[in-house]
C-alpha cells in the first residue's frame, strides 16, 4: 500500500490552492483528494507519496517555507475514539497564568518562567510552583476577568462537536488551572477536564497550588485512566498540545499531534500543525470540510 500524505495549511490568500498543486508536483507526490479545497480557509489534500517517508523529512523544509504542513498518514483506525487536548496556547490563544500575572503587574517576569518550562528547560511542578507563588494576595475576582478576555484559538470550537457526532470522547489535560478549564470545556462541548487548582481563602489567592500537581507525567497518566475508562486501546486515541509537559502524552497517544510546538516537541513529535489551526486534527483523522460540526 501507498503511503497517504496529508498536506493543509490555514490560509486567505487566494493563490494557495497554485502553491499546494506546485508543492505536490515540486515533491513528486501524486493528488488522492481534497478535503477542504479553500472553505473557512481551510486547505487540506492527501496525496500519495512515489518514494518512501524518508524522503518527505527533507521535503519538510520545502513545505515550511511555504507554509504548509506535511504529515504521513495511517489509514488504519483514523478516526480515533478518544480527544486529549492541552488547553493554554492550544485550545486558547496565550498562557493563562501569565495573563493574570499581566493584570498584576509581573507578566514578564512570570512569563519568562513559563517559556522556559514549556521548552522543557525548567522543572514542571518546580516552575508552576515558584509562578503560582508569585501571586499570592490577587484577588479571587481577577480570575473572572481572565475567564472573560479569554480567546480561543481557531478550529477550537470544531473539535468536539464534531469528533462527538462520531462517537468520540473528549477532555481538556492541563497544566493550567481549573479556573479556566472548566468553563472552557463547557463552552466548546467538551467531556470535561483535568487541570490544577489553586487554592483561594478569603476571596484571595494563597498563592499555593493544591495538590496533587497536575506534572509532566500526569497527561499521560490520564491518557491511560481515560482510556482504561472509555475501554479503549491507546491507538484509539489523538492527542495534541504544544509544550514539553504534553511530550509523553502525544508520543503514547495513538496520534500524537505537536500543535504550533516548541522546538522539543518538532525535535520529537512528527505529527505537526505549524500553519493549520485546529481544524488540522479533524483533517488528520479524515474528516472533510463537509463533515464539520460547527
Amino acid at each position: 500500500m501507498q503511503d497517504l500524505i496529508l498536506i493543509s495549511t490555514s490560509s486567505k490568500n487566494p493563490e494557495t490552492k497554485n502553491t499546494l498543486s506546485h508543492f505536490i508536483k515540486t515533491a513528486d507526490m501524486q493528488m488522492h483528494s481534497w478535503l477542504a479545497e479553500g472553505e473557512y480557509d481551510q486547505w487540506a489534500v492527501e496525496c500519495f507519496l512515489k518514494t518512501d517517508w524518508g524522503a518527505v523529512s527533507s521535503i519538510r523544509n520545502i513545505a515550511n517555507s511555504m507554509q504548509l504542513d506535511i504529515n504521513l498518514i495511517s489509514e488504519k483506525n483514523r478516526r480515533k475514539k478518544l480527544l486529549l487536548a492541552d488547553m493554554d496556547s492550544t485550545l486558547i490563544k496565550g498562557e493563562s497564568l501569565d495573563e493574570i500575572a499581566a493584570k498584576v503587574g509581573i507578566g514578564e517576569e512570570i512569563a519568562n518562567i513559563t517559556r522556559q518550562s514549556m521548552r522543557g528547560e525548567l522543572d514542571f511542578n518546580q516552575s508552576i510552583t515558584k509562578r503560582v507563588a508569585m501571586l499570592k494576595g490577587i484577588r479571587e475576582d481577577i480570575l473572572l476577568e481572565i475567564i472573560e478576555k479569554t480567546h480561543l484559538n481557531n478550529g477550537a470550537s470544531l473539535l468536539a462537536p464534531t469528533m462527538k457526532k462520531s462517537g468520540a470522547f473528549c477532555y481538556i489535560v492541563s497544566g493550567g488551572f481549573d479556573f479556566l478549564t472548566i468553563p472552557i470545556a463547557q463552552k466548546i462541548g467538551f467531556d470535561g477536564s483535568f487541570s490544577n487548582r489553586l487554592e483561594i481563602a478569603n476571596s484571595h489567592l494563597t498563592g499555593n497550588v493544591i495538590p496533587p500537581i497536575l506534572g509532566v507525567h500526569a497527561k499521560k497518566e490520564a491518557l491511560t485512566q481515560l482510556s482504561k475508562q472509555h475501554n479503549l486501546k491507546s491507538a484509539d486515541v489523538a492527542a495534541i498540545g504544544d509544550g514539553a509537559n504534553d511530550l509523553e502524552m502525544l508520543q503514547a497517544a495513538g496520534l500524537g499531534v505537536a500543535f504550533e510546538g516548541k522546538q522539543l516537541l518538532r525535535d520529537k513529535i512528527t505529527t505537526q500543525l505549524n500553519y493549520t489551526d485546529l481544524t488540522g486534527l479533524l483533517f488528520l483523522q479524515g474528516y472533510t470540510i463537509g463533515d464539520i460540526v460547527s
